[in-house]
């Protein structure tokens, strides 16, 4: 299989809620049955953005608060199992029926609000502070990618694209074979290590989950300009959010490994 095969079968973007077809068949399927719904916009996109963001910070901060009263982490478990598999299984749900996205989107990040709110809370009572570092360098990697987006400085590129969404599926396969070895009492020990190859794996993670940043941006600016149906803005949306909860948790993750050496 050629590298440009390749990529068609993969999309443009190694966000798996994106292919290069996404937009393209769902404008289509609006012109002939969604004319008076109206179309997405880059505007609009940005605003249910700012919505899925809002309902994840107010998941989150139940489970948050839910450990810090009890100080244990038994306390807060099967509400993380409940937004983990539940947003696991809704954004499947949202892939691939991209109409839902407006009742599906809000569900999803209510559910990784309440993972996301237990886990950062795990990791605060470890390492103090760690939290707001990670959700500095989250915003900070998304606005920077952004400008250097808007003013041509990164440009995806087939050849950009199709490292990352290599590299982005060869990330995924690895934790899928390090949690199955984890079934069996083994594991990649690198994953988890703060040594330096441990330290460096995880660098090598963040840059690849804020390089799917751009890619994203890409997919939703061809949205709009192929004139999307009004639903796919919060497709646009979600599927950003799956790449920002990515990248959150991986800043998390390298930042542990610094604090613990």
């Amino acid at each position: 299989m050629s590298n440009h095969t390749a990529l068609q079968t993969f999309g443009r973007s190694g966000n798996p809620a994106l292919s290069d077809a996404t937009f393209s068949n769902e404008a289509q399927n609006a012109r002939s049955q969604v004319q008076d719904l109206g179309l997405m916009t880059l505007e609009g996109t940005v605003n249910k953005t700012g919505i899925l963001l809002l309902l994840v910070m107010i998941s989150a901060s139940y489970s948050w608060n839910l450990f810090f009263r009890s100080g244990d982490a038994s306390g807060v478990m099967p509400l993380m199992m409940v937004g983990g598999i539940g947003g696991f299984i809704i954004a499947l749900v949202t892939i691939f029926k991209k109409h839902w996205a407006g009742k599906t989107a809000p569900i999803y990040a209510l559910l990784e609000g309440l993972f996301l709110g237990g886990i950062s809370a795990i990791y605060e009572a470890q390492f103090q502070g760690i939290v707001i570092q990670a959700i500095g360098l989250t915003l900070g990697t998304l606005a920077s990618l952004l400008f250097l987006y808007k003013t041509g400085i990164v440009r995806p590129t087939e050849n950009f694209r199709l490292m990352v969404v290599s590299a982005t599926m060869g990330i995924c396969l690895l934790y899928f074979v390090s949690m199955v070895m984890s079934m069996f009492g083994s594991g990649i020990g690198f994953i988890h290590s703060n040594g330096i190859i441990g330290i460096g794996f995880s660098l090598f993670v963040v840059a690849i989950a804020a390089l799917n940043l751009v890619l994203d941006f890409d997919f939703i600016e061809l949205g709009a300009e192929q004139g999307a149906p009004k639903y796919m803005e919060w497709f646009g949306a979600f599927s950003l959010m799956v790449t920002l909860i990515w990248l959150y948790l991986e800043m998390l993750r390298l930042l542990a490994k610094l604090r613990s050496r």
